[in-house]
């Protein structure tokens, strides 16, 4: 398929509520939003940055930078016989890895709608629903913490991500577990802890734990290696795994028992599939991430969790708990039985809602062949 034109969105769609971390707070998604034409086709991709470089060294201006000046030149007029060739046309750009994902998601979906299969299917999918869980951020109070937790358990989450920091990890994470012993509990502290504080973070060992995510530095996996020893727990990485090389890495030194792979942290769903199946062969689970995604980029992360080795739930809840109106028509709805339902229709299955989409978009370029 020959790339005719390429459409860039900035967008910027406010959250219900702000959603804060240990080192960031968001009001809003502000992804770059990807469309691909080819002989009538259209696929659509998403980049989810945020404003400023906290998650990882990518914030919206420089995505939009990258992707109008560099990466979207280098698809132009290209004839792409399978979307995987995108990654390999991209390979001698260094780093900048969301806003290479984002014209390559938008590959995967132009070439699924074109013949008519599904994502899931094209990466091999082997489920029709995957399990789902919710992320909570700081809150103000534990009290108001329980409050939140509660609202998500009765909507029918049955897994549940705490945010922690030195100072609210371990008796949140406590009135969390004893009001509901039997949930399925997680926490994600966002590389704020160092090896030091290793004897604090033991201590999360009481509560039964699927993981404690990213403790230690963005960029660390000789320090989790070694925290690794001292705790009971598993440590999840997330920001770490950047390609399948760091998740190779971090598995022969044992600085994990589980990987969280966000399609966009390591540039597509070619890379997320290689480290999935470097995972799966180490007998090691993964989950799918999220980056508080628009509808598009929720559809991309569901049909990638379809795979046999997601065997945790994933951070791809339900599009209401982010957003009032999202730019999709057709949103995930939660099942009774806490998962989401893989599309099956032909891309991603995500349907995009033009009107809204550009109520939401800030800046918009269009680049041609």
């Amino acid at each position: 398929m020959r790339i005719e034109a390429i459409e860039l969105r900035r967008i910027r769609l406010p959250y219900r509520a702000p959603f804060e971390t240990s080192g960031w707070r968001e009001e809003a998604n502000h992804s770059v939003i990807v469309t691909l034409h080819s002989e009538g086709v259209v696929g659509w991709g998403e980049a989810p940055v945020g404003v400023g470089p906290w998650y990882n060294e990518e914030t919206q201006s420089t995505a939009w930078v990258m992707m109008r000046e560099i990466l979207a030149p280098m698809l132009l007029g290209r004839d792409l016989s399978r979307p995987e060739e995108v990654d390999a046309i991209f390979t001698r750009v260094r780093g900048n890895r969301m806003a290479r994902a984002g014209l390559e998601f938008a590959a995967w979906d132009l070439f699924g709608r074109a013949q008519g299969t599904s994502l899931s299917t094209m990466l091999g999918g082997t489920r029709q629903r995957v399990e789902v869980g919710v992320s909570v951020g700081v809150q103000e109070s534990i009290e108001a913490l329980l409050d939140v937790v509660a609202g998500y358990v009765n909507a029918g989450y049955q897994r549940v991500k705490l945010k922690i920091k030195p100072g609210w990890d371990v008796e949140p994470t406590r009135a969390v577990r004893e009001r509901w012993p039997d949930l399925r509990l997680q926490v994600d502290a966002n590389s704020i802890y160092t090896l030091d504080q290793a004897d604090q973070l033991a201590r999360l060992d009481e509560f039964d734990l699927l993981l404690i995510e990213q403790p230690l530095a963005h960029d660390d996996i000789i320090d989790h290696a070694k925290l690794q020893r001292l705790l009971r727990t598993p440590i999840c990485l997330d920001e770490s795994i950047v390609s399948p090389d760091h998740a190779r890495w971090a598995i022969e030194l044992g600085a994990c028992g589980v990987i969280n792979i966000k399609p966009s942290r390591v540039g597509g769903f070619t890379a997320a599939r290689r480290i999935h199946d470097l995972a799966q062969a180490a007998g090691i689970p993964v989950w799918c991430g999220g980056m508080l995604e628009t509808g598009i980029g929720r559809a991309a992360n569901v049909g990638l969790a379809s795979l046999p080795n997601f065997s945790l739930p994933g951070d791809i809840s339900a599009n209401d708990r982010y957003f009032h109106q999202d730019i999709v028509t057709n949103p995930f709805t939660l099942n009774p039985d806490s998962t989401l339902s893989v599309p099956t229709g032909p891309g991603s299955g995500a349907e995009v809602d033009l009107e809204r989409l550009a109520a939401v978009t800030t800046d918009y370029v269009m680049l041609r062949a």
